[in-house]
């Protein structure tokens, strides 16, 4: 090992977190996960290890490592979550699970059609139909459709209906009509407010599924069977981007209703609020390969996403690693920035974690010398709720409405703020493509990227347009641009092209 990845490998923390080993190029080779950042990553460097390993593909992969970069996570199911996204994130050469995506069955309904029928498919399309799922039972998934036809008298994927002179549709012949008990002759428009109907019976499923999915797959990461908690966890993946996409049609429909009601009148009641909180904010702290902190601050409104009032905050007035201060910061720079510019505050404001970090936030409001909306925790060990004055801690129960929209919102929180870390890891990545040239100082490297913009761009570039850029003569313009057309340099950007962010 060189004596800064040394230095690195010692400073790592004694906490759950994801690793991602790194070669000379800077390029991605291996994403792992750890209870012990520290006593995982520390292992593969043991002296003597490579010759009691009996797989060669790990010895190789040993011999590779020229860096690394950690992500710190609060448990280790979350880092298991972690460690997935990532790999399909960069598919590194040294992984070999969770490169594809598992097929399970979806529901799509397409939503151009003059009767839409509900439809079995394994693939999801960008187009205008609403999917739910996935749903790893199949006969269970045909069950329910089989209820829901008999529920709503919707059409299933098997039926022809035909139209009739009046102009009104026919579903199913009269046998079907007698068995199913549903109007059989009924307009275009009154049919498909049965879809509508159905639709939200689905998606309930879909989400008590998903419930369901994540209890199972941290019981078996609490059990150590990681092999059945990945598994789970990509069915986990795969069913929240669906019901992300869901939600985003769901925004572009006007029929249907802003909001869950019930949920913001539960919680409103549970936290003895004068009424619904139509807004919420929830702020998470996150870790970068532990070096740095940053923040994220995700928006409901009437208890939904409302991304253009999202936020993330790189900490400024400290270096290091530090909660407690980064929240105080990032709370006290949102509202004073709002009490500036005279905005409302929220109805609510949730931080995610225990009595340490909503001290910190209440410290936030007392130096700003305002009054802080209702303010609460929400410590995800026991999903207990913590209040900053002398009200007991409150557990609602597991399938109440408030504490299930509470963790939508710390969940989408987590979401944002890793979203954020792909981002910065991203851009780190980027530019350590640069590292290996001999001869590039940070003067130069920084003229490169602001002259280009981007390593996509400077990589096009050819070596004339290089020695334009300050400090660059023609013979060390054509020595960069060699290097960065060199075989099997492209691995880096190709990675970053999969990169998704908000």
């Amino acid at each position: 090992m060189s004596d800064p990845l040394k230095e690195k490998v010692r400073r790592l923390p004694d906490k759950p977190g994801v690793y991602l080993m790194k070669d000379r190029l800077g390029r991605i080779i291996y994403v792992g996960k750890a209870k012990s950042l520290k006593k995982r990553v520390s292992s593969y460097f043991q002296r003597g290890r490579q010759r009691t390993i009996a797989q060669p593909k790990i010895r190789a992969l040993i011999g590779l490592i020229a860096d690394l970069d950690t992500i710190e996570v609060k448990s280790e199911p979350e880092a298991l979550l972690l460690e997935g996204k990532l790999i399909k994130q960069w598919r590194p050469r040294y992984n070999t699970d969770f490169t594809d995506d598992k097929r399970f069955l979806l529901v799509r309904v397409d939503l151009t059609e003059e009767l839409p029928k509900f439809r079995l498919t394994r693939l999801k399309k960008d187009d205008r139909s609403r999917y739910f799922g996935p749903f790893a039972h199949s006969g269970l998934l045909r069950r329910t459709l089989a209820q829901m036809r008999r529920q709503f008298g919707i059409l299933l994927a098997d039926t022809n209906p035909q139209k009739q002179p009046d102009g009104t549709w026919q579903l199913y012949d009269d046998v079907r009509e007698e068995l199913y008990g549903t109007q059989n002759r009924v307009t275009a428009e009154a049919y498909r407010e049965r879809v509508a109907q159905a639709c939200e019976f689905l998606e309930g499923k879909s989400r008590e599924w998903l419930a369901t999915l994540r209890a199972e797959m941290t019981a078996a990461a609490e059990r150590q069977e990681f092999e059945k908690a990945a598994e789970l966890r990509d069915v986990v993946f795969a069913l929240e981007k669906t019901l992300a996409k869901t939600r985003t049609f769901e925004r572009l429909d006007p029929t249907r209703p802003e909001g869950d009601e019930e949920a913001l009148v539960a919680l409103g009641e549970a936290l003895r609020l004068s009424g619904p909180p139509r807004t919420m904010e929830c702020f998470d702290i996150s870790h970068i390969s532990g070096t740095f902190v940053v923040a994220s601050m995700v928006h409901f409104a009437d208890g939904r996403p409302d991304k253009d009032h999202y936020r993330r905050f790189q900490i400024k007035s400290f270096i290091g690693n530090d909660d407690f201060r980064a929240m105080e910061e990032v709370v006290g720079r949102r509202y004073r920035r709002l009490a500036e510019e005279g905005k409302p505050f929220p109805d609510l404001v949730v931080i995610d974690g225990g009595r340490g970090q909503i001290g910190a936030a209440l410290k936030a409001f007392v130096g700003l010398d305002v009054m802080p909306p209702a303010l609460i925790g929400l410590a995800k060990k026991h999903e207990t709720i913590i209040f900053p004055d002398e009200r007991a801690p409150l557990n609602l129960p597991l399938n109440s409405p408030a504490l299930n929209l509470l963790q939508r919102l710390r969940d989408e929180a987590h979401r944002f703020a890793n979203t954020y870390n792909a981002d910065l890891r991203s851009k780190k990545i980027r530019e350590s493509v640069l590292d290996d040239f001999a001869g590039l100082g940070p003067v130069r490297r920084a003229a490169l990227l602001e002259h280009f913009g981007s390593i996509e761009k400077l990589r096009a570039a050819s070596a004339a347009e290089i020695s334009d850029v300050e400090g660059f003569g023609g013979k060390l313009a054509a020595e960069l641009h060699a290097f960065l057309q060199r075989p099997g340099a492209t691995a880096t950007e190709s990675a970053e092209a999969e990169t998704t962010t908000d």
